[in-house]
């Protein structure tokens, strides 16, 4: 395995944050009133990338498998499913403040303790107290602790409180998974990198139940499972890898957890976790809600608390890691073409059909094609600037085949269609396109 140093490109860094603005894939949130800090929207292609992502992870997790059902939970939840989770008493970071610049740290980040990154004064920082990453408000009308609500800092402990009550109705018995795609909240102190450390973002996680005595060989499936999606959907081998943690890196209650991490061009850092568990967060909600929370099997009776096995990623941060794996820069005809690489499942359009000019002689056909390509793939249409800007513009956004609608059109009803890798070009009748494009754009 390729070490950091060799894989990360600082440089990318900044041509994707330009090309999320130029082409739409990310803004910054509030532009107009100035921006807000760690916030993002994400934009017309953007948002389409996003919600492949999203859909690969569901469509792996969930609708190819009959051993995992989903839940979507909500994202308030009252003080106590907390105080059980653990996260208002250890859900903290160390945080630091600059006496000479006053600008805040996590002490735990910093590459010297001793010396502030903004300022460059040494010894300027306070003593470290804890920080409380949760985000506290109130329901109702009046205000108080008895009335206090938090948003959830992870989507994982609304499938834990939800556990009888999904065995109960879906029929299912460990093995089995819940599995949830849901916004999260965490009051980071230094959140940065782009849309990769925010305060509002998008987890993809899941929950498998499992006997206590399957926890180990659950556990290495899914590091391996997870980690082949990765790869699965295109990502560069030599950009991805699984780490497990040392023994001194893991949560009190894991006996086992390893990072799926992408060589960012800040060096590695982690996509997604899998963690075995054990019977923490079922015992722990068991015990403060004063519920039975067990499996009981009805062949003998017996009953035990399922053991936990999670992986959980991130899914506005693994999309930022598809995008920088995709992204090239080649030279063709002395010019540099950008091109997103983008596996066909993940590419916001599928095929973008072009009419070659604005003519009205063109445009009821060019529209025929996207009305019949529309409802089944994901289609853009495009009849501004010459025809090779255009092409360009698709390659910038991942658009995997150009179907372009030319004055030939009109005699022999085909169409050209051309590839975004390889630049090839194919004549294909227009009544034989979806099954041409059904070879070429797997699900």
């Amino acid at each position: 395995m390729a070490d950091a140093a060799h894989n990360a490109d600082p440089e990318l860094f900044d041509k994707i944050v330009n090309l999320s603005k130029r082409r739409g894939f990310v803004f910054q949130s509030a532009e107009i009133y100035g921006g807000f800090r760690s916030t993002y929207d994400y934009g017309p292609i953007g948002v389409l990338l996003l919600r492949n992502v999203k859909d690969q992870w569901w469509r792996s997790m969930v609708q190819l498998r009959n051993d995992v059902v989903g839940l979507d939970a909500s994202i308030l939840s009252p003080p106590p499913v907390w105080e059980a989770s653990g996260h208002l008493a250890n859900f903290t970071d160390p945080l630091v403040d600059c006496r000479e610049c006053n600008e805040r740290f996590r002490e735990d980040k910093l590459d010297d303790p001793d010396t502030c990154p903004n300022c460059g004064e040494k010894n300027s920082f306070t003593e470290a107290r804890s920080f409380n990453l949760m985000f506290k408000t109130h329901a109702g009308p009046v205000e108080g602790s008895g009335h206090d609500v938090y948003l959830r800092p992870e989507t994982a402990q609304g499938m834990f409180t939800n556990f009888m009550n999904v065995l109960n109705t879906s029929r299912k018995k460990p093995p089995f998974g819940i599995a949830q795609i849901g916004k999260s909240f965490r009051n980071e102190i230094t959140p940065g990198n782009f849309v990769f450390r925010t305060r509002e973002f998008e987890q993809m996680e899941m929950e498998f139940f499992v006997p206590p005595d399957e926890a180990q060989q659950w556990y290495e499936y899914w590091c391996q499972e997870r980690m082949n999606w990765y790869l699965d959907l295109g990502m560069n081998p030599e950009k991805v890898r699984l780490r497990p943690h040392d023994s001194d890196e893991l949560s009190h209650y894991s006996s086992g957890t390893s990072d799926v991490e992408f060589v960012f061009p800040w060096g590695w850092d982690e996509l997604e976790g899998i963690a075995n568990r054990g019977d923490y967060d079922l015992t722990q909600h068991a015990n403060h809600a004063s519920e039975r929370i067990e499996y009981v099997d009805s062949s003998d009776g017996s009953r035990y608390v399922p053991h936990v096995i999670e992986p959980a990623a991130g899914a506005t941060r693994t999309m930022m890691a598809f995008l920088m794996d995709a992204y090239n820069e080649e030279t063709v005809n002395d010019e540099t073409r950008t091109v997103l690489k983008l596996d066909p499942r993940l590419a916001p359009y599928k095929v973008a059909v072009l009419p070659l000019s604005k003519k009205d002689t063109l445009t009821p056909t060019a529209r025929e094609v996207f009305d019949m390509v529309a409802p089944h793939y994901m289609t853009d249409y495009d009849e501004t600037q010459a025809i090779g800007k255009r092409y360009r513009r698709q390659d910038e956004v991942g658009t995997p085949l150009c179907v372009t609608v030319d004055f030939e059109t009109i005699e022999d009803r085909a169409v050209t269609v051309r590839d975004r890798d390889t630049m090839a070009q194919d004549r294909v009748a227009i009544d034989q396109l979806l099954s041409y494009l059904a070879e070429r754009l797997p699900q």
